[in-house]
């Protein structure tokens, strides 16, 4: 799909950006000149920069899970806001 009319961009061209770095919407208008003309398009790449930037969290988050040993996994927990087990364990002692 177009995104940017006035430089013929598509979103494929705007995800392949953010895949090889690109994570706000100036480099996106220095690499591609999305919104560098009459700016309809800003909203579209930024949404399209934020749904990367999620996908990429949670893809991450995944990610670590998987390639931790098993006791070591327990600490990813911590990304959601709860305390580890190892950690509660060290905190009641206190």
């Amino acid at each position: 799909m177009y995104v940017c009319l006035c430089n013929a961009v598509t979103d494929h061209q705007i995800r392949a950006e953010i895949r090889q770095g690109a994570c706000t919407l100036r480099e996106l208008r220095n690499r591609l000149g999305v919104a560098s003309h009459c700016g309809r398009c800003g909203q579209c790449a930024r949404n399209i920069l934020t749904e990367n930037a999620m996908e990429g969290k949670r893809q991450g988050a995944t990610i670590e899970a998987d390639t931790l040993p098993p006791a070591q996994s327990s600490m990813v927990a911590s990304k959601s806001g709860s305390i580890p087990r190892p950690l509660r364990k060290q905190i009641r002692q206190y």
